[in-house]
C-alpha cells in the first residue's frame, strides 16, 4: 500500500477525523481518533480547520500544514452526508486544489495578543449589561434617563444621595451592580493600558495608530489577527476578507449587491473609527479630503462611514506591506 502524502484532519474537542489520500487520489485510510493518538510519521501534507495550536503542535513531526477556513472546505462536502467524516474528505479534496487559499498559522505571541482583546470584548459585554441593568432597576422607581454610558454613571452618583426616595433594600440591591460596574471598569482600564503598552513597541501596530480614527485597539487587533499582510494580493481584497464588501449574489448580468459580512471584531473596531472621523471635518481631511464632504451630500452617515472603513483598511494593508508611515497628503 503506498504511503498517504496528503491527509484531512477535522478536528472537534476530543475526537479528530483523519481521512488521508495517496498521491494517485485513492483512499488510503480514514480513521477516528482521540486527542492523544495525533501522531504520524513526517512528510504528509495535512489540510485543517483553523486551528492554530493543533497546526504548530502537529508541525513539530515534519509534517506541511495548511490550515482552511471553514466557509471554504463547505463546497467540498459531500450533499446528504454532514458529518465529521465527510468534513475530513472534504479538507482533504480542498486542500489539493490549486487555487485554495490558506490561513497563516498563528504564533503563540500573537494568539496571546489576540486573548486580550477576546477579554477586554468579554469585559465589554458584561460592562454593558450590568449599565443597562442599573438603569432598568432605577426605572422602575420612576427614576428615568436616557440611554447612553455618561447618563448611567449620573445614576450610580444618585445612590449616594440620601434625600433619594429609595426603599433600603432597593439600595442595597442597587449596590451588588454598581459595585460590579466599577470593578468592570477597573478591569477593562488594565487590559486597555496593556493594549496600549503593547502598541508602543510593536512595530506592526505602530504603524496602523497613525491613521485618524485608528487608536491603539484597533492598531494592535490589526496587527494580531494579520501576522502577515502579504497572503492579501492587494487592500481590496483585505477590504473584503475584513467583510467591508457587500456581498454579492449576482447572475445573468444583473448585479445583486447584499450585506456586509466578514470578520466582525474587525470591521467593528474600523468602523467605530471611520464613524469618528465622519464626524470630525479636520478627520475627514487627514483621511479622505473631499470626497467624504461630497459622499456625505448623497447618503447617510452610517453608510459614509462604511466607505471611510474600506478606505481605512486599504491604508492600512498598504501601511503593513510597505512599513511605511502614514502620510495624510497622499491620502489626500
Amino acid at each position: 500500500m503506498m504511503e498517504p502524502v496528503t491527509i484531512g484532519l477535522d478536528i472537534a474537542k476530543h475526537v479528530f477525523h483523519v481521512h488521508a489520500v495517496d498521491a494517485q487520489g485513492r483512499v488510503t485510510s480514514r480513521q477516528r481518533l482521540r486527542r492523544g493518538e495525533i501522531a504520524a510519521p513526517p512528510g504528509w501534507d495535512r489540510g485543517l480547520r483553523h486551528r492554530p495550536y493543533w497546526a504548530r503542535e502537529i508541525q513539530r513531526f515534519g509534517h506541511d500544514v495548511r490550515l482552511i477556513p471553514p466557509a471554504y472546505v463547505k463546497p467540498y462536502v459531500r450533499r446528504g452526508a454532514k458529518n465529521d467524516a465527510a468534513d475530513a474528505a472534504a479538507i482533504c479534496e480542498a486542500v489539493s486544489r490549486p487555487n485554495m487559499r490558506f490561513v497563516p498559522i498563528k504564533s503563540v505571541e500573537n494568539q496571546g495578543f489576540l486573548m486580550v482583546h477576546r477579554a477586554r470584548g468579554l469585559l465589554v459585554g458584561q460592562r454593558t449589561m450590568t449599565a443597562c441593568a442599573i438603569r432598568a432597576h432605577f426605572a422602575e422607581f420612576g427614576i428615568i434617563v436616557g440611554q447612553g454610558r455618561q447618563r448611567v454613571d449620573g445614576l450610580v452618583d444618585l445612590l449616594d444621595d440620601e434625600e433619594l426616595a429609595l426603599p433600603a433594600t432597593a439600595r442595597m440591591s442597587l449596590a451588588v451592580p454598581v459595585n460590579q460596574l466599577k470593578e468592570l471598569d477597573r478591569q477593562v482600564d488594565v487590559i486597555e493600558r496593556e493594549l496600549a503598552q503593547i502598541q508602543r513597541v510593536n512595530p506592526m501596530a505602530r504603524l496602523p495608530s497613525s491613521i485618524p480614527g485608528v487608536g491603539p485597539i484597533t492598531a494592535t487587533a490589526v496587527a494580531a489577527t494579520v501576522p502577515d499582510p502579504t497572503m492579501f494580493r492587494s487592500g481590496q481584497g483585505f477590504a473584503a476578507w475584513l467583510g467591508l464588501t457587500p456581498k454579492q449574489n449576482s447572475t445573468v448580468g444583473k448585479d445583486r449587491l447584499g450585506r456586509i459580512a466578514g470578520r466582525s471584531y474587525l470591521r467593528h473596531l474600523l468602523v467605530i473609527g471611520a464613524r469618528n472621523v465622519v464626524r470630525y471635518p479636520k478627520a475627514r481631511s487627514r483621511v479622505g479630503g473631499g470626497w467624504i464632504e461630497d459622499l456625505l451630500e448623497r447618503r447617510r452617515p452610517m453608510v459614509v462611514a462604511i466607505a471611510v472603513a474600506n478606505k481605512l483598511a486599504r491604508i492600512i494593508w498598504a501601511m503593513m506591506t510597505t512599513g511605511e508611515f502614514y502620510r495624510a497628503k497622499a491620502a489626500g
